[in-house]
């Protein structure tokens, strides 16, 4: 059909339509294949024909370069408007799915503190005879600590949790925030993690806070992703993280279980009470926060929860925690709303909350989560709000290792590939 650029990737275009009489679910539409190795990156359509009885959706699926010459499945992207599933009644839906975990790597921790020897001519005596046996306070904070790692660990291991990373450090700044304008000074250190999954939760296991994928994509300011972190910071120093449930997981036999099961098995679900004390926790934490003033916006995003939960409940439901919203009911610092202003769906200029997948992007290869760079896009309408929606995807493609790579040497540009005798399909003229 054509040529075409996406993103780095100059790809032939193709029209593809099964042959007469080839079979029944076959693929019809059009497929993206870059110009160097010929890997199709791209494929957007439905297999037809259908069976009797039966229907097949429309699909638009991207392949990114996650290793050289290799091309994945990362992002499909479904969409039906008008699918009849009964004499009179049609389906409408949109739908993402995401796939990544290709190289799953066990974590490595490097050990806090290291025991450093010295060899020397002589045995060097140390006049200070201080034990190396830890206290049994110690030692109890040990065993929890060595529960919250083996949980990391295991989530890690299998593809849920993200690598360490900027994200995080975006996260715990905030919490130090926090922190430091509460004076705070004997909460242990605290470290925040990213859940890989789309339902909005947030949990905290140990001193570690996680937040969901899902849930730091739809957050509209820095104040909405505060309250959150407070609200498990207030769990944090209550030591509502610290109790026999969660250090029986210092049992590594309790963590031996497939991949698929992990989700299903292990709880981290608070008490009603534990989720009001953390609550009460939160609010005062907040109120002496640089977070104070913008506490509406927070309590805004808090009535779009409530506003939208009802109709899509999966995406308010957990995994390892307590659920944001039950129903229509906020069960996070739902004070904060009596402070918000109404939510104005027609309003172009009230953000609310922001589509799935707006804050983070996630390597398909080593699932290191990142922070999505675009610019900021003006508004024409508020039907392009898109609150805790799903979106159409369009990744930017590039290459593994591609040219201009730094301190190497720049790749030669398309007028000295043609002076050169190098000349490539769909080249320019050069203007020399």
């Amino acid at each position: 059909m054509r040529r075409e650029f996406l993103g780095d990737i100059r790809c032939l275009v193709f029209d593809v339509k099964p042959k007469p009489r080839a079979g029944v679910g076959l693929f019809e539409g059009r497929i993206w294949v870059e110009d160097r190795d010929y890997n199709i990156v791209r494929f957007n359509g439905t297999y037809a024909p259908a069976p009797r009885f039966s229907a097949y959706f429309h699909f638009d699926s991207w392949r990114e370069n996650v290793q050289p010459g290799l091309w994945l499945p990362v992002y499909v992207y479904s969409e039906e408007s008008d699918l009849k599933y009964s004499i009179d009644r049609t389906l409408r839906f949109k739908a993402q799915t995401r796939l990544w975990g290709y190289d799953l790597n066990n974590p490595n921790h490097q050990e806090e503190l290291t025991r450093v020897l010295v060899e020397a001519p002589n045995n060097v005596q140390d006049s200070s005879q201080t034990s190396t046996d830890p206290s049994p306070v110690s030692s109890e904070r040990e065993w929890e600590s060595e529960a919250q790692a083996n949980v990391l660990d295991r989530l890690e291991r299998a593809g849920l949790l993200a690598p360490p990373g900027d994200v995080d450090k975006v996260m715990e700044t905030v919490v130090n925030n926090l922190l430091v304008t509460n004076h705070l000074d004997n909460v242990p250190q605290v470290h925040c993690r990213v859940l890989l999954t789309s339902p909005l939760e947030s949990v905290a296991i140990g001193d570690t806070i996680i937040l969901s994928r899902g849930l730091i994509d739809v957050l509209p300011d820095e104040s909405s992703l505060a309250v959150m972190l407070a609200h498990e910071l207030g769990h944090i120093v209550l030591q509502h993280t610290m109790n026999i449930d969660s250090t029986k997981y210092a049992f590594q036999d309790r963590l031996l279980m497939s991949d698929e099961d992990i989700l299903a098995r292990l709880n981290f679900k608070p008490s009603q009470r534990d989720e009001a004390a953390a609550d009460q926790k939160a609010l005062e934490i907040l109120k002496n926060s640089p977070y104070k003033d913008q506490l509406g916006k927070a309590g805004l995003f808090l009535r779009a929860m409530a506003d939208a939960a009802p109709h899509t409940p999966a995406l308010f439901g957990s995994h390892l925690g307590s659920r944001l919203v039950q129903g229509s009911q906020v069960r996070r610092v739902a004070e904060l709303m009596s402070g918000a202003p109404q939510l104005q769906k027609t309003r172009v200029d009230q953000i609310a909350a922001l589509p799935l997948g707006a804050r983070v992007k996630v390597d398909a290869w080593s699932d290191r989560a990142q922070l999505v760079k675009s610019k900021p896009v003006a508004l024409l309408s508020a039907r392009e709000k898109m609150p805790f929606e799903v979106t159409p995807l369009f990744p930017y493609l590039t290459r593994i290792g591609a040219e201009q790579q730094a301190g190497g040497a720049p790749a030669q540009n398309t007028a000295e590939r043609q002076v050169n005798g190098n000349k490539q399909p769909g080249d320019p003229q050069p203007q020399l």
